[in-house]
């Protein structure tokens, strides 16, 4: 009974059938949690080796290596609660904003250590931009929504050069065409799916090279999660992305290498199209057929 996972543990409590495969797989699991498939690439924007996450005395994530690679897709994916949205935050030190919250090991940009001291966390975080779950659109108008971050980092004073930043952002984004007569308007008066696109607007104004999506689509409708999805693909010309998704559908559809978490370890990491047809740890295997998570 100790060997079992605490998935199983947990499904076993409240009445949920297990078959003997799933014990099987749990067994080996358990005895072998170390990470599978190549975690490296050749050409890193970021790399973290041996990244803990405490919060308070609990750990939330153990020993975990992985590279980001030079304008990739790189999905994340595992159960709730298995620490991928922990890590990507570690990403761009938004976890240091928690103050029970300590982080070990090293995460290099560019060869970089982002965790030194002598970093400061407002230009990291202009450099490593992010998109939350839930559109969080500032209550300004859709243009000082986008103009806020080059204001704010000083990247021009000059008002044509702040409007053609707005207009370029917007264009990325692939909401001009829809925004261009409204500009004046509330960002919050857009649909969700808008909201979303202009939050990324915002990110990308300030020129990142690397973007966080934490479930950038969890809000959203089919059709607008189609016009996200068809935009991170856009975007990969120009940037470094790390997205944490549920969507095992969506992780296919627009990354190019797959990370499985389950319960602070990083189990698996390889190439999206190995990982969902021939994935090599059993606990990757369980989770992308479905058996548990």
């Amino acid at each position: 009974m100790n060997t079992l996972s605490e998935d199983l543990l947990i499904s076993r409590r409240i009445g949920l059938s297990i078959s003997t495969e799933d014990l099987d797989a749990a067994e080996v699991a358990e005895t072998n949690r170390d990470t599978v498939g190549d975690y490296t690439v050749f050409d890193p924007k970021i790399t973290a080796r041996d990244v803990n996450v405490f919060y308070g005395t609990k750990q939330a994530i153990c020993g975990v290596n992985l590279d980001l690679g030079n304008y990739e897709v790189l999905a994340m994916i595992g159960p709730s609660g298995c620490g991928k949205s922990t890590f990507l935050r570690c990403l761009n030190r938004m976890n240091d904003t928690i103050a029970e919250c300590r982080v070990s090991g090293k995460i290099h940009l560019d060869g970089e250590n982002i965790y030194h001291q002598n970093i400061d966390e407002v230009l990291l975080r202009a450099r490593v931009g992010m998109v939350f779950q839930k559109p969080n659109p500032f209550p300004k108008s859709i243009f000082e929504n986008v103009a806020y971050g080059p204001r704010l980092h000083g990247m021009t004073r000059d008002i044509g050069t702040l409007w053609d930043i707005v207009e370029s952002s917007l264009r990325k984004a692939a909401l001009w065409d829809e925004v261009k007569d409204i500009l004046e308007q509330p960002g919050t008066s857009l649909s969700g799916g808008q909201q979303q696109r202009l939050c990324i607007a915002r990110a990308i104004s300030i020129n990142p090279e690397v973007i966080l999506m934490d479930e950038p689509c969890s809000a959203l409708d089919p059709i607008s999660t189609a016009k996200i999805e068809q935009l991170i693909d856009e975007l990969r010309e120009h940037y470094s992305i790390a997205i944490v998704t549920h969507s095992m559908q969506q992780a296919a559809r627009v990354s190019q290498r797959t990370a499985y978490f389950h319960l602070g370890d990083l189990i698996e990491v390889g190439a999206t199209n190995q990982i969902f047809s021939d994935p090599l740890h059993p606990l990757t295997e369980a989770y992308i057929s479905g058996r548990f998570g």
